[in-house]
């Protein structure tokens, strides 16, 4: 493939250039990167099974890890969606435009593909004025994972795009760094009781202020049971991860501190901004102690930067799991593969 399109935007305006290129693209079955509020996105033509395939091939993804479906307008929905029940409606009013993905029976148009072999689909109206813009002029959803190699820790920047996929697709579509810093939330409204399978950007306190009690699915806790199929994107056992070991440390800041420095040998550390003046090793960290959201929308950066600490094994703070704090940890205990030092 050729060289990757670095598009601009002069306005979140379906007749800006930058967009009109992003769509005519997208129709054509190619690959466009796109900047959502959670995190920049892979986006295909949804409908298309030969372009949806080739998200596949550019991530290097497993082809039975479902993607989320893109939509510009609420009433859109349908076209996705073969049944939406009373309790989808509840939240989008509530949610939408927003971080927050609902699984629901798939209509026929929906590819296999683009569904993992599932027959229910995650569907998204997201907030970004970019997204929306680009669905809208394209005319088709966007199936849309995250912009980066699979496994590999999302990108929230135009900047991280590239470094992952420069020659891999057609185009990134640079709409400036994402606000949430993290994937959305995916609720499961298919089954008997929601089930919440990824956390992000709304919580479960949230949701259950709208539509009552939810389940939370154990792979957000834990890894897969082998064999256990994934029924949302991020529920796999590795994910989010750079190539530098990292390793989970539960304690306070003086025992993490004491910990981290206590060991022999290139090691470096992932923390809060006020552990980094107690720790006497390379370290970066991805928010302020006690501030969730400041923490998601520094994690993936974080994750990132690790690989140039020139350290072979990186111990990571353990963050807070309340509120937005979950996705955070969901994220982190992902990258390290749920390795986890409790001191």
């Amino acid at each position: 493939m050729h060289k990757t399109e670095h598009l601009t935007i002069g306005k979140p305006d379906v007749q800006d250039s930058g967009i009109q290129r992003a769509a005519a693209i997208l129709r054509d079955g190619g690959l466009v990167a796109i900047p959502t509020e959670t995190v920049y996105g892979l986006a295909a033509d949804a409908l298309n099974p030969q372009a949806v395939g080739r998200i596949f091939e550019a991530k290097g993804r497993p082809s039975d890890n479902p993607l989320i479906v893109h939509i510009a307008h609420l009433e859109h929905i349908t076209n996705v969606a073969r049944t939406v029940p009373e309790s989808a409606d509840k939240l989008a009013k509530a949610f939408w435009p927003g971080p927050l993905t609902m699984v629901l029976p798939k209509a026929s148009g929906i590819p296999d593909k683009t569904s993992g072999g599932l027959d229910t689909v995650g569907i998204r109206l997201p907030s970004h004025p970019v997204a929306r813009a680009v669905i809208e002029a394209a005319g088709v959803p966007l199936a849309a994972p995250s912009a980066n190699l699979s496994g590999s820790p999302s990108p929230t920047t135009a900047g991280h795009v590239l470094a992952d996929m420069e020659g891999r697709i057609e185009a990134v579509l640079d709409g400036g760094p994402c606000g949430v810093g993290v994937e959305s939330t995916v609720l499961s409204l298919a089954g008997e009781r929601p089930l919440l399978l990824r956390p992000g950007g709304v919580t479960p306190k949230q949701i259950e202020s709208v539509i009552g009690p939810i389940d939370i699915h154990p792979a957000v806790y834990h890894a897969l049971e082998r064999g256990q199929k994934a029924e949302s994107p991020g529920m796999k056992y590795k994910h989010y991860a750079p190539h530098t070991k990292v390793m989970v440390v539960k304690g306070d800041g003086q025992s993490f501190a004491r910990y981290v420095n206590s060991q022999i040998g290139k090691v470096g550390a992932l923390c809060f901004d006020e552990d980094l003046p107690h720790l006497h090793v390379p370290a970066v960290s991805y928010g302020r102690m006690g501030q969730p959201d400041t923490q998601a929308q520094g994690l993936f950066d974080a994750l990132r930067r690790l690989d140039g600490l020139d350290a072979e094994v990186v111990y990571a703070r353990y963050p807070d799991v309340d509120g937005m704090g979950l996705a955070v940890y969901n994220r982190l205990m992902r990258a390290a593969a749920f390795e986890v030092i409790e001191l």
